[in-house]
């Protein structure tokens, strides 16, 4: 009875009475291709685009690795094909190149290990149909990296750095990027693509309107608008004083010990007490004409 093979390793399996006074050189190198499949190291040097990467029954060969280290100078993106299509591999790849590697097995999918990354590829030995997959470390090269569940910091920030672009250091929001949060290196930024909301947990704080008005809110009613003319305020406006702005020389109008005072240019003009006392400094006059 001929030997027959293991059906991903290849190791040799010899028929019942084959190989009489050589099973010693058969186990020891059965020994071998197991060793070289559970922590076998090959340094694979890349040339040019393609490369195949063979396991033969019975023999050390450069598939039955289990760790890949990719080396060499390939000339573009450097397809390794793994032979035969019908073994279910699983390597530990290292990509030092500076270009992509994309492992294939047949026409179910392939994957591609950037330049730098590190990453478990799974060959599931289909044969024709074969599917390559991949399991990445490399979360910086990854342009597409997903949580399964919610992200747990372990009581450490998130650090951005200074953000020079819509591209970099930004915290963003909504399919089209519509509410970004970021600093400069010099100030701090909300940018809304639309309406700015803040919320209590059932009502409305504050709205900011692109290109339209500042909305204040108190207990979900609002209070304060900005306008195109100014500002429209709902309900009584206090205050301890109130500047009435006229350059250099304003009016103004404050309270000191329960009098209201009324000032032009820091010097004070009329003072009127609780008892609705008038004082002025200059003269009153009564159905005078006002210009």
């Amino acid at each position: 009875m001929a030997s027959s093979y293991t059906a991903n390793s290849g190791i040799e399996k010899p028929g019942t009475g084959e190989q009489a006074g050589t099973w010693g050189t058969t186990t020891n190198n059965n020994f071998d291709i197991i060793d070289r499949a559970v922590n076998g190291v090959l340094s694979l040097s890349l040339t040019g685009t393609t490369t195949t990467l063979t396991t033969t029954d019975g023999s050390l060969s450069d598939g039955g690795h289990k760790v890949l280290v990719l080396g060499g100078s390939p000339s573009g993106t450097n397809t390794i094909t793994i032979d035969p299509n019908d073994q279910d591999k699983v390597y530990l790849v290292k990509n030092g190149t500076n270009q992509t590697a994309t492992f294939t097995q047949g026409s179910g999918g392939n994957i591609n290990v950037l330049a730098g990354e590190t990453a478990w590829v799974f060959a599931d030995g289909a044969g024709s149909g074969a599917a390559v997959q991949k399991a990445s470390f490399d979360i910086v090269n990854d342009t597409s990296p997903q949580l399964g569940g919610n992200l747990d910091v372990n009581t450490k920030n998130i650090v951005f750095g200074d953000s020079g672009s819509s591209s970099d250091d930004r915290l963003t929001f909504g399919a089209g990027t519509d509410l970004s949060i970021f600093h400069d290196g010099t100030d701090n930024h909300i940018e809304s693509a639309g309406t700015l909301n803040i919320d209590g947990s059932s009502e409305t704080l504050a709205k900011f309107i692109d290109d339209g008005a500042v909305e204040l809110y108190h207990n979900n009613a609002k209070k304060i608008e900005t306008t195109s003319a100014g500002v429209d305020v709902t309900g009584t406006v206090q205050g301890d004083t109130f500047t009435l702005d006229n350059s250099s020389n304003d009016w103004v109008f404050s309270v000191a010990s329960n009098k209201l005072i009324i000032s032009y240019a820091g010097t004070a003009k009329m003072e009127l007490d609780t008892s609705g006392n008038l004082k002025v400094t200059g003269d009153v006059t009564a159905f005078g004409s006002i210009s």
